[in-house]
């Protein structure tokens, strides 16, 4: 269930990157292409934090061909694997960071943007899928190569309520995406 809850936290945070870049200041878009996104989570509990060393060294342990399969899944859905142990690569396509709409983490989740201060937008949302959760948080281009999200998620894990943290920092890498195609979220 952690897993499920850590992979909503992360489609939140990869909405807010696609929906809100477009909306926070008409005069500063995100540079379509490659972008590196490392983020940081604290949950009250420490599981969350616990089960993601676990899944990282996992991952680093894997052997090569199985490793190599593992990045060709997340590819496909246009994730591909940072520089730091807690970053992904993402394309972002021309259009995504020109759209103004606001898109949906998942198709059980709602969201809102209620305050825009400069390029900085105040945004919270409400899934309910299971556990549901909901929370609120800000997104805020500093530069067409640049941006940061900080986000507070309430859930369940393990029948007890969760508080997670969790922050976020973009820096664009390149023009060219090379094989990862744009990401795709459902709308």
């Amino acid at each position: 269930m952690t897993h499920h809850i850590q992979a909503r936290a992360v489609r939140t945070a990869c909405w807010a990157l696609l929906g809100l870049s477009a909306a926070a200041a008409a005069q500063t878009r995100l540079q379509p292409g490659l972008w590196e996104q490392t983020q940081q989570m604290k949950s009250g509990s420490g599981q969350m934090e616990a089960q993601m060393a676990q899944a990282q060294a996992r991952l680093a342990a894997l052997p090569p061909e199985q490793r190599k399969m593992v990045e060709q899944m997340m590819a496909q859905q246009g994730v591909g694997m940072g520089s730091a142990p807690a970053s992904v690569r993402l394309c972002l396509s021309k259009e995504q960071t020109e759209g103004g709409d606001v898109p949906r983490a998942d198709g059980r989740c709602t969201h809102q943007v209620s305050q825009r201060s400069g390029n900085t937008l105040h945004y919270s949302f409400q899934c309910n899928g299971n556990p549901p959760s909901s929370g609120e948080g800000d997104y805020t281009v500093n530069s067409p190569t640049s941006y940061s999200t900080q986000m507070t998620m309430k859930t369940v894990v393990k029948g007890q309520p969760e508080t997670i943290q969790m922050t976020q920092q973009g820096r664009f890498v390149s023009s060219d995406c090379g094989a990862l195609k744009p990401i795709q979220l459902p709308r």
